[in-house]
């Protein structure tokens, strides 16, 4: 037998519609649309040093994330579809930040669970996340 699937087919229908009732005013389709941007590894950099950095120039992160400018572009164009990121002009420099702090608290979230800290009950003091 089996151990992860129930042997007698039976279900709660409260619990079942109550979930159903939710989905339909969840937007589920964005909601996958940006895990698939974030199962890039260089985009989770990306995200990973403007969330402790707040704002950074496109040379800085390729750097970061070890890539042509050309290539980091790209990622930044791919997060800015979604509106995850916001950039600004300066001079001859573009700055980007994110645009929304859940982001921020998701990224580095992720990154300690990734960690095994979270089920430890240790939290990473060296980010400090600004709101």
């Amino acid at each position: 037998m089996n151990e992860e699937v129930c042997e007698i087919k039976c279900f709660d229908a409260q619990k079942v519609q109550q979930v159903q009732n939710d989905l339909l005013v969840r937007d589920t389709l964005a909601t996958s649309q940006l895990f698939k941007v974030l199962s890039d590894e260089r985009r989770v950099k990306i995200l990973y040093a403007l969330a402790v950095q707040e704002t950074l120039c496109v040379c800085d992160l390729s750097i970061i994330i070890g890539a042509t400018v050309a290539a980091t572009s790209h990622h930044l164009r791919a997060l800015g579809k979604l509106g995850i990121l916001t950039h600004e002009k300066v001079g001859k420099m573009v700055y980007y930040k994110l645009e929304n702090p859940l982001i921020r608290h998701l990224v580095t979230d992720v990154l300690i669970l990734n960690k095994g800290e979270i089920g430890n009950g240790i939290v990473e003091e060296n980010i400090h996340l600004q709101n």
